[in-house]
C-alpha cells in the first residue's frame, strides 16, 4: 500500500465520525490560513536549500492538498484521483514536444512561448475575464502582485504612460541587482514600519490603482 493511499485514508479517518472534532470543523475556507502558512515554511527551506526539511514541508502542502479533495469528496464534487489526473492531463497536452507529435523544442524561451499559445486555446474554468488584466489570485502577495501587472502591461503593449512612470522603471532596472534591490527593498519596508504604514497593504492599493487606470484606457480590449 503506498503511503499517498495511507494518507488519504488518514485524512479520511480524521473526519469521519469518531475523528478529531477539529479536522471535522475545517472548510475549504478555514483551511486557506493553513495553506498559506505550509506553503511560506516550504518556500524558506527552499530559500535555505534545506533539503530534510523541504521534505517535511513538501509533505505538510501535500496534506493540505489531500485535505482539501477529501472536502471535495464528501460533497459529492471530485476526489484526489480526479485532481492527479487533471494534473496529468494538463501537463502532458501542454508538452506535445515531448509526449505528441509535436516537433523538438530548442530552448526553455521556446518552451514557455509554446505553453503560452497552448493555455490561450483551453477552456477557461472559473470566472470570466472582464478586463485586458488575467484574473490573479486576490491572496497573491503584494510583491508577486505587482510584478505579475507589470507582466502584463509590457507583454500585451497596454498604454501604463503617465500612470507609471516607464522611464523611471527602467531607469531602476539598469541600476539594479539581487543585492541592491533587496537593500532598497527592506529599507522601504523598515521606513513604511517607521511611519506606521501597512507596505503589504499600500503596494497592493497601488498596484490595483494601476490596473485599473490602464483597463479604463482600453475598455474595448476586455475578452
Amino acid at each position: 500500500m503506498s503511503s499517498l493511499v495511507d494518507l488519504r485514508k488518514t485524512i479520511a479517518a480524521l473526519r469521519a465520525p469518531g475523528g478529531c472534532p477539529w479536522d471535522q470543523e475545517q472548510t475549504h475556507a478555514s483551511l486557506t490560513r493553513c495553506l498559506i502558512d505550509e506553503v511560506s515554511e516550504l518556500l524558506d527551506t527552499i530559500d535555505r536549500l534545506d533539503l530534510p526539511h523541504m521534505r517535511e514541508e513538501l509533505g505538510d502542502v501535500l496534506m493540505q492538498v489531500v485535505f482539501h479533495a477529501q472536502l471535495a469528496e464528501e460533497a459529492g464534487h471530485f476526489d484526489l484521483e480526479a485532481v492527479a489526473a487533471e494534473a496529468n492531463e494538463k501537463l502532458v497536452r501542454r508538452h506535445p514536444h515531448v509526449f505528441g507529435t509535436g516537433d523538438r523544442i530548442g530552448t526553455s524561451a521556446d518552451v514557455l512561448v509554446k505553453w503560452e499559445q497552448i493555455k490561450a486555446q483551453e477552456k477557461k474554468n472559473g470566472p470570466a475575464q472582464k478586463g485586458v488584466f488575467k484574473e490573479l489570485p486576490p491572496r497573491l502577495p503584494s510583491l508577486m502582485f505587482a510584478e505579475a501587472i507589470w507582466k502584463q502591461i509590457e507583454k500585451k503593449s497596454l498604454p501604463a504612460d503617465g500612470i507609471v512612470d516607464t522611464a523611471q522603471v527602467k531607469a531602476l532596472g539598469a541600476q539594479l541587482d539581487e543585492a541592491a534591490l533587496g537593500r532598497m527593498l527592506f529599507e522601504l519596508t523598515a521606513a513604511a514600519r517607521v511611519k506606521g504604514l501597512d507596505p503589504e497593504g499600500a503596494l497592493r492599493l497601488h498596484a490595483t490603482r494601476v490596473m485599473r487606470d490602464v483597463e479604463a484606457r482600453v475598455p474595448s480590449a476586455a475578452t
